[in-house]
This record gives structure tokens, C-alpha cells and sequence, in this order.
């Protein structure tokens, strides 16, 4: 029977089970026919319990990658991007696909086959051949991506018998050139910025912040602490203190969004993508790396990527400090060996007192040659 009254209580009681599982109690009601609407309801309830529960156990792609991105994903600064990243391991994989199925060939074969993908371009017209994507693409869009699925179920308690070697897929990738704004690039970019993204390309100079750590929310500012904290790369927590500078750049936007500190203003109405022209929407991951494009393009500025605005603060701090360890910790870098990298912007102090070391030789000999 769908409800009954229980002998030693006034209220309708529900017994019932759905897929092995037994689910029972009181409805709390006195009316049979309330009774019978709540229990309804629980049985609805108990199908979304159960299902939610078979997703939580499952290794299957699609639900670990599902979890992975109501957990995780979604809230990444280009989620965007890591939207479609999960995408394209389903689409490869298929969806029924078990993580735990997946060995160091079935790895091999897809960075192989990720490897043969070109760069996506926009826009009308003939063009030559898109150039293929480099090492650095596959290993951050694809076996990267993959890890972080294989690291979040295993911390679901998910265990695997035969995880990848991950290190044996890493593509080799070139030496990162250290970049920095050299002659009169900072003026020229400074005439061509947007009013609305000037704050912005502002900060990433004056902070060292990567892009995605760019898009502050007013959460992340602690004006009393004087420091802007926010998960960064890896998950991994950064802090960057606000300085006379960074307080001149962030100061003047208080009131433009509740939660996002850059905001930019549209300059035209598109109801598809619900702007009006003249409102403030906050900056998007996409929409300042297409505006940097431009910006940089506009200027007549080539191989500076907006991730150099960070090169560019690091190499202009130790040629001031000289402190290699005060840079690490103004990067947030947690091994100095990756901050060894900007070393070489003191190569004209070393050659300096080397120069120097060797003067002082050669007159030390010539002194002694004389006394003899």
C-alpha cells in the first residue's frame, strides 16, 4: 500500500523501495490524501538520491567528468575553455567510457591524435594553413585536463590498478622565452588601451598576476590586510600586496560592479548576449584576451603575450632588488628554481664584476713585475 497508519503514531507512514533501496518514515500528515502527495514526493526524491548516488560511484567518463565540473570546472576563471577541454576527452573516449579503463596506451594514442590538430582561426577569408598546435596546447588542454580527472576521482576514493605514467606522455616543450616591454612599447600600448580595460592591463604590470588571476572579485581584496588573495594556478593560494600603485589602480573602481572589480563598457546592444550599450559587464576571460589581441596588434607590438606583462614585472624587479628570493616570493612561485629563469637580467652586473675582477688581476701582476 502506498501509505498506513502507523499504531503507536497519529501520522500516515511511506515503506516502499527503488533499485534495492529501502526507503521508509512518516509523511507528518493526518489526511490520507496529503499522506499520498508526500509520499510521491519521496519516491521522486529517492530516484534522484539513487541516481545521484550511482554518479558519485561511477567511473565513467561522463560522470566524472560531470562532477568534476559542477566541483571544480565551473568555476575556473576560463571555464570556457575548460568546458570544452572535458568535451573533446568524451568525445574521443566516449562517454561510457570507465577512467579506470584507461592505460598509458589508450594516453599515447591521444596525445597522438591531439598532436595532429591545427590552431583554431576565426574570420572570413583565405588563409594558409593554420600552424599545428604546439606541444604546450596538448599538454595543457588535453593530458593535463585528463590528470585532473584521474586526481579528482582519487580523491573521491575512486582507486586505479593502472594509472597513466603521466610523465611519459608531457610533451617536451621549447624553453619559455623571458620577455619584457623594451624601448617606447609601454607608451605606444598606454595611446591605444581602452578606457575600460585600462585598469586591468594596469594591474598585470604593477602585480605579476597571471591573466586568469587578472579577474579579481571584490571578495579577494582585503583592503585592511592590503593584500588581494585568490586561488591561483594549480588551485594553489596566492597573495599579492597592494601597494601604494595597486590601491591607485583598484581605488577608482569601487561602486562599478557588486563582485567583479574589472568591469568593461559595451559599446553596442546585443540582446542575444543580454548587453546594453553604455552598461558595465564584468571581463571575461575570452573578452581580455581578444581585447590584449588588439590592444597588442594596434600598437605594432609582436611576441609580447599579456603572460609577459608578468615576465616583464619579474625581470624589472631583480634588476632593482637584485634579490632573486624577494621576486619568488612577489611571483608566489613555490620552488626558486622556476624563478631562476629571470637570473639572466643581472648578466651585465656579473659581466661588470667580472670585468672588474680581471682588471684588478692584471694590474696585481704588472705591480709585482714591477717590484722584481
Amino acid at each position: 500500500m502506498p501509505v498506513y497508519r502507523h499504531k503507536n503514531s497519529p501520522f500516515y507512514h511511506f515503506d516502499f523501495q527503488y533499485k534495492g533501496s529501502r526507503f521508509h518514515g512518516s509523511t507528518g500528515c493526518t489526511n490520507r490524501r496529503e499522506a499520498e502527495t508526500f509520499e510521491r514526493a519521496e519516491r521522486d526524491r529517492a530516484k534522484q538520491h539513487v541516481k545521484t548516488a550511482a554518479s558519485l560511484a561511477s567511473t565513467k567518463l561522463d560522470d566524472v567528468a560531470g562532477r568534476y565540473w559542477n566541483e571544480i570546472g565551473q568555476h575556473h576563471a576560463g571555464a570556457d575553455t575548460t568546458w570544452r577541454d572535458i568535451e573533446r576527452l568524451i568525445d574521443y573516449f566516449g562517454a561510457t567510457k570507465r577512467l579506470t579503463e584507461i592505460g598509458d596506451d589508450d594516453v599515447a594514442k591521444l596525445v597522438a591524435w591531439r598532436r595532429g590538430h591545427r590552431v583554431t582561426r576565426h574570420g572570413k577569408g583565405k588563409k594558409k594553413p593554420a600552424p599545428m598546435i604546439a606541444p604546450a596546447t596538448v599538454n595543457r588542454s588535453t593530458t593535463e585536463v585528463l590528470k585532473k580527472l584521474f586526481t579528482r576521482a582519487k580523491a573521491w576514493g575512486i582507486r586505479f590498478d593502472h594509472e597513466p605514467n603521466w610523465k611519459q606522455h608531457w610533451l617536451k616543450e621549447p624553453q619559455e622565452i623571458v620577455r619584457e616591454l623594451r624601448g617606447d612599447e609601454a607608451d605606444r600600448l598606454e595611446v591605444v588601451t581602452r578606457d575600460d580595460y585600462r585598469a586591468i592591463f594596469e594591474l598585470a604590470s604593477a602585480s605579476g598576476l597571471r591573466l586568469n588571476e587578472c579577474l579579481l572579485r571584490w571578495s579577494e581584496v582585503n583592503w585592511d590586510a592590503r593584500k588581494i588573495e585568490k586561488q591561483g594556478k594549480g588551485d594553489k593560494r596566492v597573495s599579492v600586496p597592494i601597494t601604494d600603485a595597486v590601491r591607485q589602480i583598484l581605488w577608482p573602481l569601487r561602486g562599478h560592479h557588486p563582485e567583479a572589480v574589472f568591469t568593461y563598457v559595451a559599446r553596442r546592444t546585443r540582446k542575444g548576449a543580454n548587453l546594453i550599450r553604455g552598461q558595465r559587464y564584468p571581463i571575461t576571460y575570452n573578452g581580455l584576451k581578444t581585447v590584449w589581441k588588439r590592444t597588442r596588434a594596434a600598437a605594432g607590438i609582436s611576441g609580447f603575450r599579456f603572460h609577459d606583462f608578468r615576465h616583464d614585472f619579474a625581470t624589472k624587479l631583480l634588476r632593482e632588488t637584485k634579490n632573486l628570493k624577494l621576486v619568488q616570493r612577489a611571483l608566489n612561485h613555490a620552488d626558486i628554481k622556476t624563478t631562476t629563469k629571470y637570473a639572466h637580467v643581472v648578466d651585465d652586473e656579473v659581466a661588470a664584476g667580472v670585468d672588474a675582477m680581471q682588471k684588478s688581476r692584471k694590474k696585481s701582476r704588472k705591480s709585482g713585475r714591477n717590484v722584481g
